[in-house]
């Protein structure tokens, strides 16, 4: 069991918004880890500590897209992103909850967040989200090379495929963070 001081430590959830909790993920389905990042919400806020929800988001032009000079480019899907898409799932946020919107895969790289955990003393992160291998490693990377202590909530978390995200937990996440169950995660009393 992994005890963690609610003064220090922040839930940070990844992409648990409309548009992607429906996708087809592997090892477990959206709504599976939609719930998870639920519990985990309701333990970080019983307890005093905060909670972070990142979603991504982009502009109905795409001008605020990643460089699409790559072999598999982020696109606007024809018509554009449906309404909604980029809104966090119904019921997931709640009054004093920090909302981020990132506009690529990490939830670092020109937000606030970064300055919101500081601020709040924030030395710990817990993460959780989707996908596994994309928003949640590249967040996991920016955050170690921050100096954030991170543990993963490893069945808060999903891919695309079961291999995607297998692989990034064990031989990515181990070595930039402790990857443990949601279960095993509890708040001391302060």
């Amino acid at each position: 069991m992994t005890v963690l001081d609610p003064r220090h430590t922040a839930l940070v959830l990844i992409d648990l918004q409309n548009g992607i909790v429906g996708m087809e993920l592997a090892p477990r389905t959206g709504p599976a880890v939609l719930e998870t990042g639920r519990r985990l919400a309701e333990t970080f806020r019983a307890a005093g500590a905060p909670v972070v929800l990142v979603r991504v988001s982009f502009s109905a032009d795409g001008g605020d897209l990643p460089p699409t000079n790559v072999d598999a480019p982020t696109r606007i899907p024809p018509g554009g992103f449906p309404p909604g898409w980029d809104q966090l799932a119904e019921g997931l946020e709640q009054p004093g909850d920090i909302v981020v919107t990132k506009r690529q895969w990490g939830a670092f790289h020109g937000t606030e967040l970064d300055l919101q955990l500081r601020r709040r003393g924030v030395r710990t992160i817990v993460l959780a989200g989707i996908s596994t291998n994309i928003g949640v490693e590249s967040t996991l990377r920016h955050a170690w090379e921050l100096g954030y202590d991170v543990i993963v909530a490893q069945d808060g978390c999903s891919a695309g495929t079961a291999e995607q995200h297998d692989f990034a937990l064990r031989h990515i996440f181990p070595r930039l963070s402790r990857v443990t169950d949601a279960a095993s995660i509890t708040l001391a009393p302060v």
